[in-house]
This record gives C-alpha cells, structure tokens and sequence, in this order.
C-alpha cells in the first residue's frame, strides 16, 4: 500500500488497550467495530441458560474478530469478545470501513478473502463438531492455534472443544503417549 492509503487507514482506526478480561463486546449491544488483535489474545463466546460459557472463536496476533453478522446488521449480538489477556487491538467502525472500501479498492479484496477464510474456518469446525472425536477436535485446534496451545488455560481450550478440562487432560495425555 502507498503511504497516502497507509495514513488513510490509519486515520480511521482507533488503537485500543484492552485489558485482561475486559470486553471490548458484550451480548445484547450491537458490534460497532471490526478489531484487529496486535498483541494479545481474544475470546468470542456465547453463554448458555446455566451460565456456562461456550468459546467459539479465538484470535491472536495478527488476526480479525467481530461478530460479524451483528456488525453488518447492526443488531444486537448474541455473543462476548473478551481479552484472554492483556491486548493492543485496532478497532474499526463500519462506516470507517465502508469509507476505506471505497477509498482504497483493493482492501475491499482483502476484507473479502478475510471474510471468507473465516467462513471456511467456521464450516471445518461445525464438521468437526459433528463428527470427529474430541481428539481430532483438540488435535485440529492444535494445528489452527499452535501458539495459543501453550498460552489458554484449559478451561479456554475445553470450552473451545465442547469438552471438560478434566476430559481434555485425558486427551492430552492419551496423544502424547501415541
């Protein structure tokens, strides 16, 4: 990208700390920004009637989370984005955004081929869900996540695979004597 297109964007986000725990979503708002993971790493979950929370979305450095659907319909969303732990994120508005699509062509693109890696990442998961054991599931999210192995609790990583912790241990401790 010019240096022109560089300041344009850069005019249009805002940076944001965001502390461990902190929400930068809660459910029943609208998702107002579109962010970017600089450092750190994000939760999306959803909580169910008992309480408990359900992690559906993870993202680390160098990687976009929203939820999307609420985003372009400016609804209210039915799920949280949380910081894992401390967390620089870029935050972009939907107008900014739409403003920067038709500044700058080709990041219309490059949303797009963003949009679709995470519909392709949702589908192989709704897959995995339904069919394949949850070591697979821990095994693939291995693969997907390598960095985040070592740095999410257990709870986050159970709770991502729709299994216990203590269930994940067993796992964990099966695939490694494999």
């Amino acid at each position: 990208m010019s240096d022109t297109e560089k300041q344009l964007i850069e005019s249009r986000v805002a940076r944001r700390i965001v502390k461990r725990k902190e929400e930068i979503l809660r459910a029943g708002h609208p998702c107002r920004h579109y962010s970017f993971v600089a450092e750190g790493c994000l939760r999306m979950y959803v909580m169910d009637a008992k309480g408990a929370s359900h992690n559906i979305q993870f993202a680390a450095e160098g990687d976009w989370i929203a939820d999307i659907g609420g985003f372009h319909s400016g609804k209210p969303s039915q799920a949280f984005i949380e910081a894992v732990e401390p967390s620089i994120v870029f935050a972009i508005e939907k107008e900014d955004l739409y403003h920067l699509y038709r500044s700058i062509p080709k990041l219309d693109r490059i949303f797009k081929v963003i949009i679709e890696n995470k519909f392709v990442e949702l589908q192989n998961r709704v897959l995995q869900n339904i069919s394949s054991t949850a070591h697979e599931r821990y095994q693939s999210f291995v693969e997907q996540y390598p960095k985040l192995v070592q740095r999410l609790p257990n709870t986050q990583i159970a709770s991502y695979l729709g299994i216990t912790p203590e269930f994940l241990s067993k796992v964990r401790k099966d695939l490694s004597s494999i």
